[in-house]
């Protein structure tokens, strides 16, 4: 049986919307961890005694997330992070299933490993697919390389996450549970069972104590991206690349806490 998360995350107290509106990073470093759900409840208990405060809408300490990725016919977007190319971007439409909210983003990041993220909110029937909407086609002209006639819709994502904020305001803490993807164009699956992908923004400035935490129960940083994951698991005819080392890690934590 999974381990859930939610029990742990009533000891934390609660930081709202409009304070989380309020946190600059603004000399942001991300980082990526990957982990699973036993040793994230320990991450928990650990971030709850040091002060951390969780992000709470609606009543609702865990928020559900559907991402529609858009890609060109060739994968372009794909094959650009997989091998490594600094300046690239992402084009996806993504839903806030506790209040409906859905949005249009386009996902920069430059040459010093920045990324800017845009926005705008969009029509619930346009979260499968945009490109009909002609004020949305311009909108991406306006903020993306890319075109409504040279991409299609290329993979689904949905899962459920966690935010940690600390007592500073000066890092916050994304964990991603129960993360399954469905590609648009294969039609296969594939979820990552137990495994966990945490998110770290910190002020880069500043000493990180989650940082700490995770190293303590040995939760190294890693690259990962949900969008290549979920390609290179469903499209048997792309390569993986740098990613299959990934795979292989899910793949052994999901067979570690199969019995678990």
């Amino acid at each position: 049986m999974s381990i859930s998360p939610e029990r742990n995350l009533k000891s934390f107290a609660p930081i709202s919307l409009a304070e989380m509106d309020g946190i600059k990073l603004m000399n942001r470093i991300d980082k990526k961890f990957l982990t699973d759900r036993k040793r994230l409840i320990e991450i928990l208990n650990d971030a709850a005694a040091q002060g951390y405060r969780v992000f709470e809408n609606y009543g609702e300490r865990i928020h559900g997330y559907d991402s529609v990725y858009f890609d060109t016919p060739e994968l372009q977007m794909f094959t650009e992070h997989r091998r490594g190319k600094t300046v690239r971007q992402k084009v996806r439409t993504r839903v806030y299933r506790e209040s409906g909210l859905c949005f249009l983003e386009v996902k920069r990041k430059n040459n010093h490993g920045r990324t800017k993220k845009k926005r705008t909110e969009v029509p619930s029937d346009c979260f499968e697919d945009f490109r009909s909407n002609e004020k949305l086609g311009l909108w991406l002209k306006d903020h993306s390389d890319y075109r409504v006639e040279g991409i299609e819709p290329s993979l689904e994502t949905s899962f459920n996450r966690i935010t940690l904020v600390n007592k500073a305001l000066s890092e916050r803490l994304t964990i991603d549970c129960d993360v399954r993807f469905r590609n648009l164009r294969t039609g296969a699956s594939y979820e990552l069972g137990d495994a966990v992908i945490i998110e770290l923004k910190q002020d880069g400035r500043l000493h990180s104590e989650m940082q700490d935490i995770l190293l303590s129960h040995r939760v190294k940083p890693v690259r990962v991206s949900k969008y290549c994951i979920g390609i290179v698991s469903t499209t048997p005819s792309v390569h993986p690349g740098r990613f299959k080392t990934k795979l292989r890690l899910i793949e052994k934590i999901k067979h570690d806490n199969k019995f678990t």
